[in-house]
């Protein structure tokens, strides 16, 4: 908790208190508390471990004027219902007062998610390492376990980990934060973009992003996973309506103009494609992933020179990322600088000795430096390792140069088996 008495600005775990403009805010949302409320809450703050009694709740919070016990246990039944499941942090002693008592797990809970936002595996791994600090404080705490789940959901998806290692991880600690707290909206978005992108059960994950989404309406990071899921299955149309809704809600999310570039790079537009990754590093420069899908689609509408420089940018943001040096790679060749894109081969081949890298982006290195057998066999070994890339293999359009090899498809229906991905759970 941090309190800064000039301008009285309040932060106790998700929560934000602006006495300024009279607001209590969860997550940039304001929860819409009554004056009395929030100052009843401020009044409990100031007093985090002690006990309050009736006598110091009417001087402090209600400035000596005088009003019934019934009135303050009332305005603390409003102050416990706007926490919702942080509630449980107000208690009451008959004839002794209320407390608020903040979990000492709180303080790493919020510096894990300001780890998890940078979204380099440097991060996230603190990330992680913070949320399993405050596990082993507060082990009944679900916030921690949601923390972990959501940190190797993200090094896996990103490729920054292997897919092997990471996704029983998630799932282990996504179990134990839905025996805690139930199925929430966002743990049952969670768990549906794993089933998507680690086991490519499209058909499962759909139904449970489309049931989260009606729990909860107004949850932009499950309608971004939506898009995705929708344009891999070609259901391009419906990936542009959830998009616009997702816009609708939060229209500056991070992670929905990349979902836009992923969607036009589908569909084969590739103006649009472009057009989208423009606003995508306008807005988010150092979103890696939406530059290199802005980079994906420079390569694609011919702007090939441009595409290099920005896959080139992209790594050096994110050096922890050797796929965007591979595709860096690819792009070089694609505009005849055979030799660098067979450096960065080599490199590739040496990072891979001490670190993972995603056999996806090899195998298209590879392509593009013409290795046409070893391309296939690092999609097999893609296959292999369950790379938390193929769910994208049926429309992605840097695989169109594999698709008439007859081994493409066997690889295909191996990646899309239904025991494929079993052995990783």
């Amino acid at each position: 908790m941090s309190l800064s008495a000039p301008t009285e600005q309040i932060d106790f775990g998700p929560f934000h208190v602006d006495s300024r403009t009279g607001q209590l805010l969860l997550r940039g949302a304001n929860l819409d508390l009554r004056p009395k409320a929030l100052c009843a809450l401020k009044t409990l703050i100031q007093n985090s471990g002690r006990y309050v009694d009736y006598d110091q709740m009417i001087h402090d919070a209600w400035e000596g004027t005088q009003v019934s016990r019934h009135t303050v246990a009332v305005t603390i039944a409003e102050l416990k219902r706007a926490l919702g499941d942080y509630g449980s942090w107000i208690t009451h002693r008959p004839k002794i007062g209320y407390r608020m008592e903040i979990p000492g797990s709180e303080e790493l809970i919020r510096e894990g998610w300001h780890f998890w936002n940078r979204l380099t595996r440097e991060g996230l791994e603190k990330a992680a390492e913070c949320f399993q600090r405050a596990e082993q404080l507060d082990n009944s705490d679900h916030r921690a376990y949601e923390g972990v789940a959501s940190c190797y959901l993200s090094l896996g998806t990103y490729g920054m980990r292997p897919a092997r290692e990471v996704y029983p991880l998630f799932l282990k600690a996504h179990n134990r934060a839905l025996e805690l707290c139930g199925m929430t909206p966002e743990l049952r978005g969670a768990g549906a973009h794993g089933m998507l992108i680690f086991e490519r059960k499209f058909v499962e994950a759909q139904r449970e992003m489309e049931r989260a989404i009606r729990e909860k309406p107004k949850a932009p990071g499950i309608y971004v996973r939506l898009t995705m899921l929708y344009a891999t299955r070609g259901r391009f149309q419906d990936a542009l309506e959830v998009a616009e809704k997702a816009r609708a809600i939060d229209s500056l999310s991070a992670v929905m103009p990349p979902a836009e570039i992923f969607i036009h790079l589908c569909q084969r537009d590739y103006e649009k494609a472009r057009a989208a990754g423009e606003r995508a590093v306008d807005l988010y420069p150092y979103h890696p992933l939406g530059r290199a899908l802005y980079s994906e689609a420079l390569f694609a509408s011919g702007k090939r020179e441009e595409s290099v420089r920005q896959y080139h940018f992209a790594h050096v943001m994110c050096p922890d990322l050797p796929w965007l040096r591979a595709m860096e790679g690819v792009c070089l060749a694609g505009i005849g600088k055979q030799k660098e894109a067979a450096d960065i081969l080599e490199e590739i081949q040496r990072v891979r000795e001490s670190d993972y890298v995603d056999a996806y982006f090899v195998a298209l290195l590879c392509h593009a430096l013409g290795q046409h057998d070893e391309a296939f066999q690092e999609l097999e070994r893609a296959v292999e390792e369950n790379s938390a890339t193929l769910f994208l293999l049926d429309v992605d359009v840097r695989m169109d140069p594999l698709r008439n090899d007859p081994r493409f498809a066997v690889l295909r229906d191996k990646a899309f088996h239904p025991q494929a991905a079993a052995a990783y759970r």
